[in-house]
């Protein structure tokens, strides 16, 4: 897997298993908490995958909740159950396997604009940080837990790396977990300025520059170190006990 290493000044080291436990803890203060839904899959490469469980909220699983799946979807290791939606991340994975990890969740604002079918602009540099390329699949084929309709958004969504999924929300991949956190939160901040000028009655044209914009869509979102840290800082601080 493709990392950054954390300066030990800012965040201890942690393990596959600790980062997908704060990435889940981050975004869940981001937007990222629809109740029971959303998973996160973690690819080890060697035909497993690390998966928060089900059924715990973002906010209250541990790093030994975590389970192992394989790309089948059968669990490997852990003792809590496959989350039912996990399909759209085995047929993600099957597919694009160079994809380290994968975010799927409900935001407020990320699924507003899905729901209505719509790529919000960037209108400010936070909502452009990050990088990737954002897609729409704009058809709703079936439900999530079924793996045909799942390899259908799949193949509809391209290399894209942010995607909003119509009538149901919005996926993110990245090449690392410190990639996925930069992203999922500059996605809705994205949607949600975009939905307020919008509301305002203001202009929905970028005053960002093309070449700003495209330079930005091309980053890996690993490179600006300091913001995940931070907010990891954020998490230990509230539960000191969370890498126990």
């Amino acid at each position: 897997m493709c990392r950054v290493t954390n300066d030990s000044r800012l965040i201890p080291e942690l393990t596959p298993a600790q980062e997908l436990v704060l990435l889940a803890r981050t975004l869940w203060r981001e937007g990222y908490n629809d109740h029971l839904a959303g998973h996160i899959t973690v690819n080890l490469h060697d035909g497993t995958l690390l998966c928060n469980p089900w059924p715990l909220l973002w906010n209250e699983f541990r790093a030994q909740d975590v389970i192992r799946i394989d790309l089948a979807g059968n669990l490997v290791e852990g003792s809590w159950s496959v989350p039912p939606g996990i399909p759209l991340h085995l047929e993600l994975h099957k597919a694009r396997p160079g994809v380290e990890v994968a975010l799927h969740n409900h935001p407020l604002y990320g699924t507003v604009w899905a729901d209505m079918g719509e790529i919000p602009p960037v209108l400010d540099q936070s909502s452009a940080l990050g990088g990737g390329r954002l897609t729409l699949v704009a058809e709703y084929d079936g439900a999530v837990d079924d793996p045909s309709s799942a390899a259908k958004a799949v193949a509809a969504m391209g290399d894209a790396e942010l995607v909003l999924l119509a009538g149901h929300g919005v996926f993110v991949l990245g090449n690392s977990i410190r990639a996925v956190h930069q992203r999922a939160v500059a996605l809705e901040q994205r949607c949600q300025r975009a939905w307020h000028v919008r509301a305002a009655g203001g202009s929905m044209k970028s005053a960002l520059p093309s070449w700003y914009l495209e330079r930005m869509e091309a980053s890996s979102g690993d490179r600006f170190i300091g913001f995940w840290e931070a907010m990891v800082r954020q998490e230990l601080r509230a539960d000191p006990s969370l890498l126990d």
